[in-house]
């Protein structure tokens, strides 16, 4: 299973009153992480949407473990760990500098038509990506 890394800085604006990441925003790194894994392996999403062909969230499962902080520098790991005919799930851990596991998610994205909002299969040309690189 091959892992995708994206880092990213804690802002000021990702934080809440006492500079700790607000609990929302590791959805949010998670989905950029996500979205460049999938540039990274030639799939531009935009492209898809003009065909009305998106992928959402069905489902996910999250573990806080250790506050990330202001400025800290993190680091996003996304791998696919199964790809079905019309879903994908995919691992994500961010972990700080220290290599210290700050948070975990499963994520399920399933693929629709967007102008129906109805479950399609995955085109086969991103389905034979997906499928190499998990």
């Amino acid at each position: 299973m091959l892992s995708f890394k994206f880092p990213i800085r804690v802002y000021y604006e990702d934080t809440d009153a006492g500079g700790i990441v607000y609990h929302a925003n590791y959805l949010n790194f998670c989905e950029r992480a996500r979205t460049e894994y999938l540039r990274h392996l030639g799939i531009e999403q935009d492209g898809y949407l003009k065909q009305n062909i998106a992928f959402v969230v069905k489902s996910m499962e999250i573990d806080f473990c250790y506050a990330a902080r202001f400025n800290d520098m993190i680091t996003v790991e996304t791998s696919i760990v199964r790809v079905k005919r019309v879903s994908v799930e995919f691992l994500q851990k961010i972990v700080n500098e220290n290599e210290q596991l700050v948070f975990t998610a499963k994520v399920q994205v399933a693929c629709i038509n967007s102008s129906e909002m109805k479950p399609q299969a995955i085109p086969k040309d991103i389905l034979e990506v997906l499928q190499s690189a998990s």
